[in-house]
């Protein structure tokens, strides 16, 4: 691991409580862990996040603007959901 620095911050009761069973589960050796785990966890949904917005909504949007995609206005999206709708209750 790298260089460690030490923190100290406030968490509403649920988190600790959180933090403790997962300790006293054995799942984690300190609260340290669990709480590593989960800036762990979040590093990588970010960065999945990125490479969504990077990859295919650059890709969607790029073909959007270049007349490659098709674009439906809101107001018939919420008409066929509607429409949709509709016919699923009817049945």
């Amino acid at each position: 691991m790298q260089g460690t620095e030490k923190r100290t911050f406030s968490l509403p009761s649920e988190h600790a409580a959180f933090i403790d069973a997962k300790v006293r589960s054995g799942s984690y050796a300190s609260g340290s862990e669990v709480i590593r785990a989960g800036l762990r966890a979040l590093q990588e949904r970010d960065a999945a996040i990125e490479k969504w917005l990077h990859e295919d909504v650059a890709r969607s949007y790029d073909a959007v603007m270049s007349g490659k995609a098709a674009t439906h206005s809101i107001d018939d999206v919420f008409k066929a959901l509607s429409a949709r709708h509709a016919d699923k209750a009817g049945k």
